[in-house]
């Protein structure tokens, strides 16, 4: 019998999840992307190539692999297609692995210049999104006015559906915004002339899902983001526009969430964010420069520096419960390698009092102050180590401290960027 994992961020992104879901594609018949859109970015290092993915799933360098995108995620098409071409260009087989949901919902270039003119308008109070388009193509859809891929492939209801879609968003660019519309009559050629690349690649995902777990295979569902930038459960409103729980694994890809068998949850050893909103154990100092330099904390998809502090288990312990997270992978140990002493975020002082959980009231991040404990670090290098026991004990100790804290199991840890510098100790698959 198959096993069905999904792979999840259980911080604010940026934890590795490209990485590691390089790493067990080779076990797996399908990798799904269930969420988001190009706004992810996800990079793999493997023989000293770097490839950087924003829609197309990070088993795509695996022969064999199917990559598939569900439903759940918005495609902005002319950036696809720039993938799909980079990866070909590169000696990837793509087309004949790449299978996309016919139910995806279209980024337009409208959304993306409303998401620009928005960002701009907010000032100081902006979210820090990457304007791409995310959100206000999420808004249409969920105000059932959305266009998917579907209606690609019928020029004259798209066309339709289109101008009834662009002429009220330039109605916001032109009279909100005061900004310059869009033209109609271009995006819809341009995209008329997209739709016959990308028909062949269009398929009924939950059908397909549904065989191959019947027949007994391996299924790998890739998240992007973070748990706690949940469009329902983050720190709102500086969250993403879509569900990055576990959850989301389901309806965004039409499997039930009976076949989802495991949920392996990936955290830094430290705590990064990028963008704007609360971060309790964000340091100001030289240590979060420090942590800055040696992680190379910069955004895959926007190049913007990360926010970095220490290990947040308060955090993740609700993102454990939120996800109902079956074990967690480590990844950037080897960033604290040359550190005399490790903090780890055990609650949250507020009013007086210490939490072991957030605060219930987004609003009130602001007011908590982190309660730390503090473990001696090892000064010695880590990169490259692939068994436990051959960490220093100072690093195996802070694993297994983690493990205390929030009472799961490290079955993972990353300690580099190859593809190889890994630790198992148990394998998701088995």
């Amino acid at each position: 019998m198959g096993k069905s994992i999904v792979i999840i961020g259980t911080q604010w992104g940026d934890e590795g999840k490209g990485k590691v879901v390089d790493l067990l594609t080779d076990r797996a018949a399908a990798v799904i992307r269930f969420q988001g859109g190009h706004n992810a970015g996800h990079t793999l290092l493997i023989d000293g190539r770097k490839t950087v993915l924003h829609l197309i799933p990070s088993g795509i360098l695996h022969d064999g692999v199917d990559c598939i995108i569900g439903n759940g995620v918005v495609v902005h098409l002319p950036s696809l297609l720039e993938e799909i071409d980079g990866l070909v260009g590169n000696g990837v087989a793509v087309t004949d692995r790449l299978k996309i949901s016919a139910a995806c919902p279209l980024i337009l270039p409208t959304h993306i210049a409303l998401d620009r003119c928005r960002e701009r308008a907010s000032g100081r109070q902006a979210i820090g999104t990457t304007g791409r388009g995310i959100g206000p193509a999420y808004e249409d859809k969920a105000a059932r006015r959305s266009l998917r891929l579907s209606d690609l492939f019928d020029s004259e209801a798209f066309n339709a559906r289109l101008t009834a879609a662009m002429d009220l968003h330039n109605f916001m660019l032109q009279h909100y915004y005061h900004a310059e519309p869009v033209d109609i009559d271009a995006t819809c050629d341009e995209w008329m002339q997209m739709a016959e690349r990308i028909k062949p690649l269009v398929i009924d995902v939950a059908g397909y899902l549904g065989k191959l777990r019947a027949d007994g295979a391996n299924l790998l569902f890739e998240g992007a983001q973070g748990t706690l930038l949940d469009i329902d459960h983050g720190t709102y409103p500086y969250v993403t526009s879509s569900n990055t729980t576990a959850g989301a694994a389901a309806t965004g890809s039409g499997l039930g969430p009976l076949s989802i068998d495991y949920i392996l949850g990936i955290v830094k050893a430290y705590t990064t964010r990028v963008g704007a909103g609360p971060f309790p154990t964000e340091l100001f100092d030289d240590m979060g420069r420090h942590l800055a330099k040696v992680g190379a904390e910069f955004g895959a998809t926007t190049g913007r520096p990360r926010r970095c502090g220490w290990f947040d288990a308060v955090a993740l312990r609700r993102a454990i419960i939120n996800s109902s997270v079956s074990a967690l992978c480590v990844t950037k140990l080897d960033v604290l390698d040359a550190l005399d002493t490790i903090k780890i975020c055990i609650g949250y002082r507020l009013d007086g009092e210490v939490y072991d959980v957030p605060p219930h009231l987004v609003g009130r991040y602001e007011d908590c102050e982190p309660v730390y404990e503090e473990l001696p670090g090892w000064r010695t290098s880590t990169v490259g180590v692939t068994e436990f026991d051959r960490l220093p004990a100072p690093a195996r100790r802070y694993l297994e401290r983690l493990q205390e804290i929030v009472n799961i199991p490290v079955d993972m840890v990353s300690t580099g960027p190859a593809r190889g510098d890994n630790i198992i100790v148990r394998h998701p698959f088995d």
